[in-house]
């Protein structure tokens, strides 16, 4: 984890401060930014590895429509985001994560808690070996081969709901929206209905059979998740 670049976006200097001597003492390297266009250009010049990002900010962009942003556009939308924020309100918490925010603090909050949330984006962030079998239980991934087993058996699936497997077993523990799974499955240039992936989403679980369809969580009001807790 050292030697990352943590962007921290506030427009409030002795919060920036206090969360910049946080990170540095845990052996991050800290970037600063008090407002979203100040901080749209760090991030698309220096690429940090994590973005903590106030929900309120001065000027005519909003901590949110930044992270919306963010997440829309190819070069940055694979960076994890933190919202940090005085809202408290469930509503408030559900909108952050819609927009693509891998985690959401709510001030006032110690710098310790703020280190470890931080550690577990990042872990969950973190570049995998993209050539390395995927396996949860019984379930194995195989992306050279592309082929899965379930239990040491084939398993038969066709190649989006494969695609979209891998996608789960790779972003876990996170609920996506319907419109989230076309980006970053079916691609954000190809036109299909938030429909589809519900259909597709019927067809794994078919595929993976009684013993691991329920990794595959409907989330009520936003979309899906994979999990291993129930």
């Amino acid at each position: 984890m050292a030697g990352r670049s943590i962007l921290i976006v506030d427009d409030e200097a002795p919060i920036r401060e206090m969360i910049a001597v946080a990170l540095e003492m845990a052996g991050y390297d800290c970037l600063e930014a008090d407002n979203a266009q100040d901080a749209h250009a760090i991030i698309v010049d220096r690429k940090p590895d994590l973005v903590l990002l106030d929900w309120m900010l001065p000027g005519g962009t909003s901590g949110i429509e930044l992270a919306r942003r963010l997440k829309r556009e190819e070069l940055t939308n694979d960076i994890p985001i933190i919202m940090l924020t005085a809202k408290g309100e469930e509503d408030n918490k559900i909108q952050g994560l819609e927009v693509g925010a891998d985690d959401y603090i709510t001030k006032p909050f110690s710098p310790r808690e703020l280190v470890a949330r931080l550690k577990a984006v990042l872990r969950r962030a973190g570049p995998a070996d993209a050539e390395a079998p995927i396996e949860i239980g019984g379930l194995l991934l195989d992306p050279i081969s592309h082929r899965v087993t379930i239990d040491g058996t084939p398993a038969e699936m066709g190649p989006t709901e494969y695609r979209l497997l891998q996608f789960f077993m790779t972003h876990q523990e996170r609920a996506y929206t319907r419109g989230q799974l076309l980006d970053q499955v079916w691609g954000g240039n190809v036109y299909v209905e938030e429909r589809t992936v519900d259909v597709h989403i019927r067809r794994l679980r078919k595929a993976l059979g009684e013993a691991y369809e329920n990794l595959v969580q409907t989330v009520r009001g936003t979309g899906y998740r994979f999990s291993t807790k129930n």
